[in-house]
């Protein structure tokens, strides 16, 4: 950030003091004045105890920490930051929040997880933020997320994928905002059941807590019939190809292939899948669905019928020009982040939930303690947002740290993703 935040400093007009008269009038209005002191003292206690308990809050302003990638290897995603703090000013421009203003103070950490413990301390110790809120990357976050619990600072709707982020026992002060890959292949594993109850599943996956999510979704759904109904195989990302194991995993009968994989091993498994002649359904992970980067060089007549998850709309989409929250997401990237590019997801999730963060904040009522904070983050329900596919709600309690727990399903047409089918939920976990 460019510009350093202004701190107000007010100082109390002195007493100018009597040289003459007599001591009784003095001592009255000793006696006056400190009456006086005694009931102000009253009033305005409870408000400077407020503000004590209340760090990053002022009468003016709630100051709110993330930590981004401006630069290094992800840093197109850096622009989600941005689409966040134009968000929060128009919150601004349009009153705030309990006649506060949104202070939203971003650092590059260049997705380095050392840099993001130093620049996480920065915004809490000297900065004094209220909370961090969309903080990217597990990496990154997973070099913070003890120091933030450890202290009580809420550390909400975190940019990262992966089930652990949901263990509120552990981290009671820290919640992710995306399904996660658990969730993803719970949907997949119930799609394919819905029309086939004795299907066998394959499950290719990175040898991680991200691939790890895949194996806990199918159980979660299969139960007891995970043993006889998958075969599962892993792979590490130094691999250079995912040849072998596919060809293990596709050697007997399958009706699905969950891709549980990350980066170029999207392309490859696709591709793969393709060349053995594999019939069946394929489903692959989210965070491998870009259609430029993953599905074009896969080779669009492989990955054709390829299906994936999705929670949100894309404002990309032709058949969305008319749908009222895309119009209105539109119009705010044209006034409000005008150098920012409105196709891009990245900017309608960043829009997403600083709308959903804003919401908590005017929940609390004018009291932004970090505990209400997040026991108002533990208090949504039912929320609908306008970037969110129909039927998809947001809910959240102390105990379901999982925002988004629904899903719905979407092919690839050779040209574009279509969504299709009912929106499917996570099994409770």
């Amino acid at each position: 950030m460019s510009k350093h935040e202004e701190r107000a400093r007010s100082a109390a007009p002195g007493l100018k003091g009597s040289h003459g008269g007599d001591r009784d009038a003095r001592d009255r209005r000793r006696l006056f004045l400190g009456s006086a002191s005694t009931s102000l003292a009253g009033l305005l206690l409870p408000s400077l105890a407020r503000a004590q308990s209340s760090p990053g809050v002022t009468a003016t302003e709630i100051r709110i920490g993330n930590t981004t990638s401006l630069s290094g290897p992800v840093s197109a995603l850096g622009t989600i930051a941005r689409a966040q703090a134009a968000y929060f000013k128009m919150v601004n421009d349009q009153g705030g929040v309990a006649g506060r203003k949104i202070n939203f103070i971003f650092y590059d950490d260049g997705f380095n997880p050392a840099k993001t413990a130093e620049m996480a301390r920065k915004l809490i110790e000297q900065d004094e933020v209220a909370l961090l809120f969309g903080n990217l990357g597990t990496g990154p976050n997973s070099a913070i997320v003890r120091y933030v619990n450890q202290l009580g600072v809420p550390h909400l709707f975190l940019s990262v994928n992966g089930d652990k982020w949901t263990d509120y026992k552990t981290n009671p002060w820290s919640m992710p905002f995306a399904p996660s890959g658990r969730v993803e292949c719970q949907v997949a594993i119930k799609h394919t059941l819905h029309n086939k109850p004795d299907a066998k599943f394959a499950i290719v996956y990175q040898n991680d807590d991200f691939g790890r999510d895949y194996i806990a979704g199918a159980k979660d759904v299969l139960g007891a019939r995970y043993d006889t109904q998958v075969k599962a195989l892993s792979y590490e990302v130094t691999d250079p190809t995912l040849d072998s194991v596919l060809v293990q995993l596709l050697s007997g009968p399958v009706d699905a292939l969950i891709s549980g994989v990350t980066g170029k091993f999207g392309a490859m498994v696709i591709r793969k899948a393709s060349d053995m002649g594999f019939k069946g359904a394929h489903y692959i992970a989210t965070g491998v669905s870009s259609i430029q980067g993953v599905l074009v060089p896969a080779g669009a007549d492989r990955a054709t019928g390829v299906m994936s998850t999705t929670y949100a709309k894309d404002p990309s989409d032709p058949a969305l020009a008319d749908d009222p929250g895309i119009k209105a997401y539109r119009a705010f990237m044209a006034r409000w982040y005008p150098e920012g590019n409105a196709d891009d997801s990245f900017n309608s999730y960043g829009y997403m939930t600083a709308m959903v963060m804003t919401r908590v904040l005017q929940q609390c009522n004018g009291d932004f303690s970090r505990r209400n904070i997040m026991a108002q983050a533990n208090n949504l329900k039912d929320l609908d947002n306008p970037i969110l596919l129909p039927g998809i709600k947001i809910n959240t309690s102390p105990t379901d740290h999982r925002p988004l727990e629904q899903m719905q399903l979407q092919r690839f047409d050779g040209k574009r993703w279509v969504r299709f089918g009912p929106v499917f939920e996570g099994s409770a976990v």
